[in-house]
């Protein structure tokens, strides 16, 4: 089986100096960001095992899970605390999913190659939120989307980068 490694720069080679424009680039800033705080490399990703179907089918289903939770939220407000939104308690089921999709099950492999779709959707969602404030959308309830779906990148990655609680911990001390 060959393997593909998803973050092949040194990381000392990652100072951005504005944010990124893409989701794309997004993804890969904050994905630096959390590989040179823990002092590691990516976990490696197995070349596609799913055909494209069943990897449509379960981005398609993370992404329901990000706008129904997402909707949910906007509804209720139930996870709002003084200065945000838990973005733990607002995704659980996303979140939930993708512990699923980076966990060894019985006689099957993690499927790291669909979190990174996910977190590709998730780049997406986070630059287009960017680039409507920036054309002067005033909205609290896009700027709290924009600030969860930041949040939410971050948990995939600690998920996907199979960080452990006290690496957690001492990351989101450091930030």
């Amino acid at each position: 089986m060959s393997h593909l490694i998803l973050w092949t720069l040194p990381i000392a080679m990652h100072k951005p100096t504005a944010e990124p424009v893409n989701g794309q680039a997004y993804i890969e800033l904050r994905r630096g960001r959390v590989l040179q705080a823990i002092g590691r490399n990516s976990r490696q990703v197995s070349d596609a095992m799913l055909s494209p179907a069943r990897m449509a089918f379960l981005r398609r289903e993370a992404e329901e899970l990000y706008w129904n939770e997402l909707a949910w939220e906007e509804l209720t407000d139930e996870e709002i605390v003084h200065g945000g939104h838990l973005t733990e308690m607002v995704f659980p089921g996303l979140l939930a999913f993708v512990d699923g999709l980076v966990s060894e099950g019985n006689s099957r492999p993690p499927h790291l190659e669909v979190v990174e779709s996910i977190l590709a959707f998730l780049g997406d969602r986070y630059a287009t939120m960017s680039a409507e404030l920036e054309a002067g959308a005033d909205s609290r309830k896009l700027v709290w989307a924009r600030a969860m779906t930041a949040r939410l990148v971050d948990l995939v990655l600690y998920r996907l980068l199979g960080l452990s609680p006290a690496e957690r911990e001492e990351l989101e001390a450091t930030s």
